[in-house]
């Protein structure tokens, strides 16, 4: 049987700022009264250090943009970062852009026709004949589910594909001041933008996609929520989400690994998308998991923030980078459902 594996990876970032100017040069003076207080705490203890924003709130307030200003100006900044991310991921992969079979891109911050799929196809030089997908308003999550997909393709026809997730959050920076509630606060203090591009080819020379698997509690659908509104898309994000992850987590874990005949201690790669200091705790609890071994996503939350979609992928780099790269690695992403997505990949063995 054809195996898909994950051969090559770029991501592109728009312009960093650190996170305490953007607490001083901006935020700090949006928040009037008793929220003052409490959104700098908010702020301080996000874990996030520095992270990046295509509008920065620094140069350009969007805060009353309209929605359809905002959509027209996705397009403006996310085709020079997405071509980027394209470009470095089939470097990596040693391909070129017209022998990718199926192009997929990723993205809840964003709409427009033509989109992303498009206006790169044609950018990049892809062949006219690329089959494309677009994956819209999944959230965090998305990317894993639609490296599920583009690997499905690539074990059916045996032919590579590429997936784009390129996320713009600065764009929807909402009111801040009274109207502000503490779901927003928190949203305005972990949220940033970021691409990343995966090449999946048939073989075996990279991480070979073993499963994707996932789990919605629709239960708690009101717990996590981005809602489309006339001043952009709008984050509700219940303080219940890391108690929800913590019930469903270790079975879907282990599940997940027993079907290939494994345990959580024979995975030596923890790829956890960091929604949040809290988020990253629970599962590090739930899954009896050693200090270090979520510092990969740890290191992405503090370096780059909460990008969305892409984020999962930028840890999931960071561990292929690290000096001795993990054999085995489980990626784990949570978004609206409340969902929970798991992929297991399996790296060449290494020599001793």
């Amino acid at each position: 049987m054809v195996t898909a594996s994950v051969t090559g990876i770029g991501t592109a970032f728009p312009p960093q700022a650190a996170q305490d100017d953007l607490w001083e040069g901006y935020f700090d003076r949006h928040y009037e009264g008793g929220r003052r207080g409490l959104a700098k705490r908010i702020f301080a203890n996000s874990g996030v250090r520095t992270r990046q924003a295509a509008v920065s709130p620094l140069l350009e307030d969007v805060s009353d943009w309209s929605t359809e200003r905002r959509m027209r100006r996705f397009q403006v900044e996310a085709v020079p970062l997405g071509k980027e991310a394209v470009g470095r991921a089939l470097t990596d992969a040693g391909l070129s852009a017209d022998e990718i079979g199926l192009f997929a891109v990723c993205s809840c911050t964003g709409y427009a026709t033509p989109g992303l799929d498009i206006l790169l196809a044609r950018d990049l030089g892809m062949s006219p004949t690329v089959q494309r997908l677009f994956v819209g308003h999944m959230g965090c999550y998305a990317a894993l589910p639609s490296l599920g997909a583009v690997s499905d393709f690539v074990v059916a026809r045996e032919r590579p594909a590429l997936l784009l997730c390129a996320e713009l959050t600065s764009l929807h920076l909402q009111p801040a001041g009274a109207r502000a509630d503490i779901q927003q606060i928190v949203s305005h203090a972990l949220f940033s933008d970021a691409a990343a591009a995966v090449v999946v080819t048939p073989g075996s020379s990279g991480y070979a996609v073993k499963e994707v698997c996932a789990v919605t509690d629709t239960t708690t659908a009101d717990h996590m929520t981005w809602e489309v509104t006339d001043l952009g898309f709008r984050m509700g994000l219940s303080p219940q989400v890391p108690s929800v992850l913590a019930l469903h987590v270790r079975k879907m874990i282990d599940d997940l690994l027993s079907r290939h005949g494994l345990t959580i201690g024979d995975v030596d790669g923890w790829a956890v998308h960091p929604g949040g200091p809290k988020i990253l705790d629970v599962v590090g609890e739930q899954l009896g998991l050693a200090d270090d071994a979520l510092a990969a996503s740890r290191g992405v939350l503090s370096a780059y923030g909460n990008c969305s979609s892409p984020t999962v992928l930028l840890v999931l780099d960071a561990l292929r980078k690290l000096e001795r790269p993990p054999h085995r690695v489980v990626m784990l992403a949570f978004g609206p459902g409340l969902t929970l997505y798991g992929t297991l990949l399996e790296g060449p063995t290494l020599a001793a």
